[in-house]
């Protein structure tokens, strides 16, 4: 009688596991067998929605076992209001060391606006931030913080660099080049009405979503 070592583990903690033999009858990840009466030999047909751990069919939306719960749309506006600000602090700082903020004065009272290189040091620090946190584990301070992360939408697992970087283009560049504070309401608030994901404006093309960690 020989013995197979264990498997080894898997990269990412976050990831679904696949069910062991006999549970699973509907996790997307598994194909469960047939009951007596199905087809002969003990044949496996994929359950519905086999891609999608949420049930995004026309039947419900409810998590299948072993996927956490979405995250909470209030918790996720007040963690992206925290990264806006710790963010916006470092980017506001480094255009005035490198002198890229425009002053004026008009009537005795100085006036601030901001330029064409504050703006591309914001984006920057905004893309790199959201980007290299969510890529590493899928959470951004403010998500760390309200125990939420960013997860692909078909496995839970952590969002590989490209889909990072892509959520954060769609996030972070007309915020800092045109519709400010306005874009980042649209993406963000769009996980209130979204069905049955709660997915923002930028989880779309990144095929993400944010879970609950706790």
């Amino acid at each position: 009688m020989t013995t197979e070592p264990p498997p080894p583990p898997e990269d990412d903690p976050f990831k679904k596991r696949q069910p062991p033999p006999g549970e699973g009858g509907g996790s997307p990840y598994g194909t469960p067998s047939e009951g007596p009466e199905g087809s002969e030999g003990g044949a496996t047909t994929p359950p519905p929605y086999a891609g999608d751990p949420y049930g995004g069919g026309p039947y419900g939306n409810e998590p299948l076992a072993g996927m956490p719960p979405l995250g909470d749309s209030p918790k996720r506006v007040l963690a992206r209001i925290l990264d806006m600000i710790l963010v916006g602090a470092v980017s506001w700082l480094l255009a005035w060391a490198f002198g890229a903020t425009d002053y004026g004065t008009d009537n005795g009272t100085v006036q601030y606006s901001e330029s064409l290189g504050q703006s591309v040091i914001a984006a920057v620090l905004y893309v790199a931030y959201d980007t290299v946190l969510t890529a590493r584990d899928g959470q951004t301070l403010g998500k760390k913080l309200f125990r939420m992360r960013v997860a692909n939408l078909n496995d839970g697992s952590t969002p590989s660099w490209q889909n990072s970087l892509t959520r954060a283009l769609v996030l972070w560049l007309p915020f800092a080049f045109c519709c400010a504070c306005v874009w980042t309401a649209i993406t963000g608030g769009w996980s209130f009405f979204d069905k049955p994901y709660k997915q923002g404006l930028h989880d779309k093309p990144a095929k993400t979503v944010v879970v609950s960690t706790g």
